[in-house]
């Protein structure tokens, strides 16, 4: 396959000076024969195109003007030069480019001759008036602007330098001549209009009835106008920098002392500051601009020799490579169109190895072409779409695919409330404070019974409301963590549990002071536990651990954290305690509180049974000191999730141990046997 590059187009501005001559009228020095075509405007745009290839040039005997060269018709540059005049034409249609102001054309035939290029290009920048009065000046803007040159880009460069260095008067005259479209009339379909008299020509008689559809010509043949859409885009180029121009605001200009050009003194260079800046989108979707160099964005297509059945051949348009403003390259194939010659029709085949499969890499032989190689297996955690030298590693959220050539979501992992771990968790707190709620119920209800009198009532009823408080701070350490969760799910239980345990020392201590007093001499040691030390003692003890807990969360506050260490492709949520201290002091405080609380309870377990509430605080401290020592080993070595669920099961089997330890035996008595409910019953136990 051979591919064709086409270059983009070319723009030559004609950067021309113009001399006055008060003095003596201008003259043209020369008239050229030329194939040309004009249309006034405002502005005026002159164009060089190839409408005639020459296939003869004459003699020169120096003897003599040299005649013009012989020149044959060529369709492709007549199709050109008839872009530049539908692409001026649509420009003047249009209402929202270049308002008010309409373009016009001078359009000139090289014949694909530089010298007659050249004849062509300073007809443009002089004009074509034979002369002037002496009371006219020569002086003015040049009566082109810009030159749209043919895809040849020898001729239009050549051109360009010329342009540059001649000084030359400028006028200009239009006319409208149908040459072209005569001579392409005639060429297309074989035929004369009016045969010079006496001429023998084997033509028919041009009729003008000639139907274009039922012949096969070049200017109808749409299949590669890239040449074309590259003068179009050029005009279009030229019309958005005039429209540029003309917006200008006063004293906001880019020129000397910020002025604005003036169309009517408008110099090409002043035109070229505005053109290198254009920037705009075509109909068709191309972006058109320049780059540093002044080089525009090039578009270029691919093509591929195609052989036709009969034996001929043909150039066909498989794709097309574009390079963006921002540098980037894009290449577009459309491999259903590519012609391979082979008999297999399809693009060869390779000796060395195949292309690796997406989820591996290639891994070089040594010793053999660089072409040959092994497919090896990306590692975990890594992707590659088969054609890789190396896997690619999946950002950290994300985990390889089973396939390892894509990248998947990392599954989340935290204790959450719709798997049955949780249900199960969250079932069993909400039970235990139900339990509470209707032990504190029938506790109120009885309160004036001996029982509930005997046994601190006041102190009772806190208790009770602890232990709820302890079953529901449970429910914190469920569900995905964020940061309020993270900060208030150990404060609330270490407050709630002080509260608990507090209550507990203080009943424990009561029990001790009132068989204290019972003894001769000992009523004094009950000044120091009345109703209002009582609830002292608890407030106080309560706050410092209010305090431990605003101090952790000021200075080393828990919070959310993604833990991707335990499974490589699981993120495990969970909160980061934040300091270690605090969350050690936290429980130690628990525990020297509950350590106290049992010990005390111990030394009174063997008084009066009218006392024996002390043996129930014994009981349950036992229990609850016997769950904290194993949750702390627990607790280490439980990851992720697992971790929460174990605290909770703490929180849960340590509630439940104190709420069925001390009220259990009581709430049996109230509700089952309210006959020992009385005074006489409880005072009758140590008789």
């Amino acid at each position: 396959m051979e591919a064709l590059l086409y270059t983009p187009f070319l723009l030559t501005l004609s950067f021309v000076s113009v001399a006055s001559s008060t003095d003596s009228a201008c003259s043209l020095r020369r008239s050229f024969h030329l194939n040309e075509m004009h249309e006034p405007g405002d502005v005026v745009l002159g164009g060089l195109f190839e409408v005639h290839y020459t296939s003869l040039f004459p003699d020169i005997t120096y003897t003599s003007e040299p005649e013009q060269p012989s020149c044959e018709f060529d369709t492709l540059g007549f199709r050109d030069a008839m872009t530049m005049v539908f692409a001026i034409e649509e420009i003047n249609k249009n209402p929202s480019l270049l308002p008010n102001l309409t373009l016009g054309y001078s359009l000139y035939d090289n014949c694909g001759a530089l010298v007659i290029g050249f004849s062509g290009a300073l007809s443009l920048a002089s004009g074509q008036e034979e002369g002037i009065s002496p009371q006219e000046n020569c002086s003015g803007t040049p009566p082109i602007l810009a030159i749209v040159g043919d895809s040849y880009s020898t001729f239009s460069i050549a051109i360009a330098n010329v342009l540059g260095l001649f000084k030359i008067p400028i006028y200009f005259s239009f006319f409208l001549d149908v040459f072209q479209v005569r001579q392409f009339w005639e060429h297309t379909f074989q035929c004369k209009f009016d045969p010079a008299e006496g001429e023998e020509d084997e033509k028919a008689l041009c009729t003008g009835d000639e139907d274009l559809e039922q012949v096969e010509t070049e200017l109808l043949d749409v299949s590669n106008l890239r040449p074309e859409y590259n003068v179009y885009k050029a005009v279009y180029a030229l019309a958005h920098a005039l429209d540029e121009m003309l917006r200008c605001e006063p004293g906001k200009g880019p020129f000397v002392d910020r002025t604005c050009a003036a169309l009517q003194s408008l110099e090409p260079w002043q035109l070229l500051h505005y053109l290198q800046k254009v920037n705009f989108t075509t109909p068709f979707g191309d972006q058109v601009s320049f780059d540093e160099n002044g080089d525009a964005l090039p578009i270029y297509d691919v093509m591929n020799w195609v052989w036709l059945p009969e034996g001929g051949t043909k150039i066909q348009n498989v794709g097309e490579v574009k390079k963006s403003a921002f540098g980037r390259e894009e290449l577009v194939l459309n491999e259903n169109l590519i012609f391979w010659n082979f008999e297999s029709k399809k693009p060869p085949q390779s000796v060395c190895s195949e292309n690796c499969p997406p989820g591996t890499r290639m891994a070089r032989k040594k010793g053999q072409p660089v072409c040959c190689f092994d497919c090896i297996p990306c590692s975990d955690g890594k992707i590659s779409n088969g054609s890789a030298r190396e896997c690619i590693s999946c950002p950290e959220d994300f985990w390889s695919s089973p396939q390892r050539d894509h990248c998947l979501p990392k599954e989340t992992e935290f204790l959450s409330y719709h798997e049955p771990l949780g249900i199960c968790l969250t079932t069993t707190s909400l039970l235990g404070t139900f339990i509470c709620a209707v032990v504190l119920g029938i506790f109120i209800y009885h309160r004036s019974t001996p029982i509930v009198r005997a046994n601190n009532s006041e102190l009772s009823f806190l208790l009770l409301v602890s232990l709820k408080l302890c079953f529901l701070c449970s429910l914190l350490f469920i569900g995905r963590p964020i940061l309020w969760t993270c900060q208030l799910r150990h404060a609330a239980f270490g407050i709630s549990f002080v509260l608990c345990v507090s209550c507990i020392l203080v009943k424990t201590m009561v029990v001790l002071a009132v068989f204290k007093a019972s003894k001769p001499g000992g009523g004094a040691s009950l000044k120091w536990f009345g109703p209002t030390q009582q609830r002292g003692t608890v407030f106080a003890l309560t706050c410092i651990q209010a305090a431990v807990c605003t101090v952790w969360i000021v200075s080393a506050s828990p919070m959310p954290h993604k833990n991707t260490q335990y499974h490589n492709d699981k993120i495990v949520y969970e909160c980061e305690v934040g300091s270690t201290f605090g969350f050690a002091v936290l429980l130690s405080y628990i525990g020297l509180l509950a350590f106290i609380s049992l010990m005390l309870a111990f030394l009174a377990r063997n008084l009066p049974d009218n006392f024996n509430e002390a043996k129930l605080i014994t009981f349950s401290m036992l229990i609850f000191c016997a769950v904290w020592v194993a949750f702390v080993p627990a607790y280490i070595n439980s990851p992720g999730k697992y971790a929460d669920a174990v605290e909770v099961f703490a929180i849960l089997a340590s509630s439940f141990g104190l709420l069925v330890a001390l009220f259990g035996p009581k709430s049996y008595v109230i509700l089952l046997k309210p006959e020992r409910n009385t005074k006489k019953a409880i005072m009758g136990r140590g008789t």
